[in-house]
């Protein structure tokens, strides 16, 4: 399973570690992702998603099924 996010597409950036001489070495910046369980009502079953905390914020707001079809429509997810 790769480090994306389902529900906001966030995935891993790439930057520098700058030492105190500012001496430049590549890094890479992770998304906070969890492992997590939810639950549609609708279809009355548990689903996984792998999602980084604003992802779980996301779904607090809208709610899971409008966050899974927004993420569905731009992508980020295929079926759940």
């Amino acid at each position: 399973m790769s480090r994306i996010c389902q529900i906001t597409g966030k995935k891993m950036m790439v930057g520098n570690n700058v030492s105190h001489s500012k001496r430049r070495t590549k890094r890479r910046f992770y998304p906070n992702l969890f492992d997590k369980k939810f639950y549609l009502p609708e279809e009355e079953r548990w689903i996984t998603l792998r999602v980084s905390a604003a992802g779980i914020r996301n779904i607090a707001k809208k709610g899971l099924n409008n966050a899974l079809k927004e993420a569905k429509s731009k992508g980020y997810i295929n079926k759940y």
